[in-house]
């Protein structure tokens, strides 16, 4: 398992009164959880289109027995991308682990859309972007990816490259696999892996044969 980020995004566009709303929802979200009787901080980033904040707890890391260091905190970063691509296909899932909840997300499609814009769009080899393909492509049931959402994402960003299809995706991403720096990705997920013995499946031959097995649904 690979640990990650958590990350939101929304539909609104950025405005005073957005900032205003997200900047008391930071607050709310301060004031339940030190009702719960934890300490907690919250720092903001607003000058991009994609917004962030820190959530940090220190201490609880100690309190669970996951560090000896007292002060060490837990952070968990949040993402607010206030100028989303449009064509995202969303979805409703009920959690039932430790707490009851309803969780609206992006649908399957969607979510191999948007690791597909990552790894194509991004200037870099980003170790995570290669793992979560890898998960991804792993699920013989995964369905093929929302590529109008893709396209969307693409063009948002500069792509130069064709239009993606359900016929030339496959084809697009073992091209730009070809050229990544595998020594790199391998050294960005090592932290963060729980089995080290599933960076072996992390290489080029691995992926590119899982793209050639993918079946278009």
């Amino acid at each position: 398992m690979l640990f990650k980020q958590c990350s939101c995004s929304i539909i609104n566009k950025n405005s005073r009164l957005f900032n205003k709303n997200r900047l008391n929802a930071y607050e709310k979200t301060k004031s339940v959880f030190e009702r719960e009787g934890y300490g907690i901080s919250i720092k903001a980033k607003t000058e991009k289109t994609v917004q962030s904040a820190y959530l940090k707890f220190p201490g609880l890391l100690y309190e669970l027995g996951l560090s000896p260091q007292v002060s060490e905190a837990l952070s968990i970063r949040t993402e607010i991308d206030t100028n989303p691509p449009k064509g995202a296909g969303l979805e409703t899932s009920v959690i039932r682990r430790h707490v009851l909840f309803n969780l609206l997300h992006y649908d399957k499609p969607s979510l191999l859309a948007g690791k597909l814009h990552a790894l194509l769009a991004r200037s870099y080899t980003k170790g995570r972007d290669v793992y979560d393909l890898l998960w991804y492509l792993s699920d013989r049931t995964w369905p093929p990816p929302n590529v109008f959402f893709l396209n969307q994402a693409l063009y948002q960003t500069g792509w130069q490259g064709p239009t993606i299809t359900l016929e030339n995706w496959k084809q697009q991403t073992a091209e730009h696999v070809k050229c990544l720096d595998w020594k790199k990705a391998v050294d960005d997920v090592r932290p963060f892996l729980e089995r080290q013995q599933d960076l072996a499946l992390l290489n080029e031959q691995t992926l590119l044969k899982l793209l050639e097995e993918k079946e278009r649904v």
